[in-house]
């Protein structure tokens, strides 16, 4: 008897560990907002642009009623606030970044976003603002040379050129393997006359990325 009911027990032990998992996969059906934004990630980076989606306004769900309930954590607006800016939802990042910020004043993962969504939203002293502090409070952060990259196109495009300079030369010195970033290194030295360090980063972004046309048109007009 004692042997029928220990073969019973691990039938259904079994049975409740595989219903726990999708089907065909070893992940758990429920994910947390902080998971379905880095799943929707991985499938953006995919180009599987639908299936992100789901995954992201998933993750909004999640936050959003974890708000409700009083129960939300920094990571209930962090996820809300990285899923919506990758959704191009820009105020409703700055809605939600401020309300995260309020109850979470060090939770720099939103203090980013923020500064990226103040970016797009063509507010580029207010994103500056938001990068600086990030910058400043984690000078080793993981977005911190996205946030350097940010902080050269906002000198990019108010013109400060010495001082794009300098961000961007940081950001590539953090992150030496995008072309795009060695491109726009290239670009503000050139318009300030640094000829020779100029075509140094072209030629970067094109050992990175031979079809880049910039760098090309770039490095045919220094040379």
């Amino acid at each position: 008897m004692r042997v029928f009911s220990f073969l019973v027990y691990g039938i259904l032990l079994l049975t409740f560990q595989v219903d726990a998992q999708a089907p065909g996969s070893s992940e758990p059906r429920y994910l947390t907002a902080i998971q379905n934004f880095h799943r929707g990630r991985d499938l953006e980076i995919m180009n599987r642009i639908d299936e992100a989606n789901v995954h992201y306004n998933e993750a909004v769900r999640q936050s959003l009623d974890e708000v409700a309930r009083n129960a939300a954590t920094r990571d209930t607006y962090t996820a809300m606030t990285w899923a919506m800016r990758r959704q191009g939802r820009f105020n409703e990042v700055i809605t939600w970044g401020e309300r995260g910020l309020g109850l979470f004043p060090d939770e720099y993962r939103i203090v980013q976003t923020m500064g990226e969504a103040y970016f797009f939203l063509n507010d580029y002293e207010s994103s500056l603002a938001f990068m600086r502090r990030y910058i400043n409070a984690m000078p080793r952060g993981e977005r911190v040379s996205v946030a350097y990259f940010f902080v050269g196109e906002i000198y990019r495009i108010t013109q400060r050129f010495h001082h794009a300079d300098i961000a961007y030369t940081t950001a590539v010195h953090l992150e030496p393997n995008l072309a795009l970033w060695w491109f726009r290194l290239g670009s503000v030295r050139e318009v300030v006359g640094d000829r020779e360090t100029a075509v140094e980063a072209y030629q970067e972004a094109l050992r990175l990325n031979p079809n880049h046309q910039g760098a090309s048109n770039g490095l045919a007009r220094l040379q």
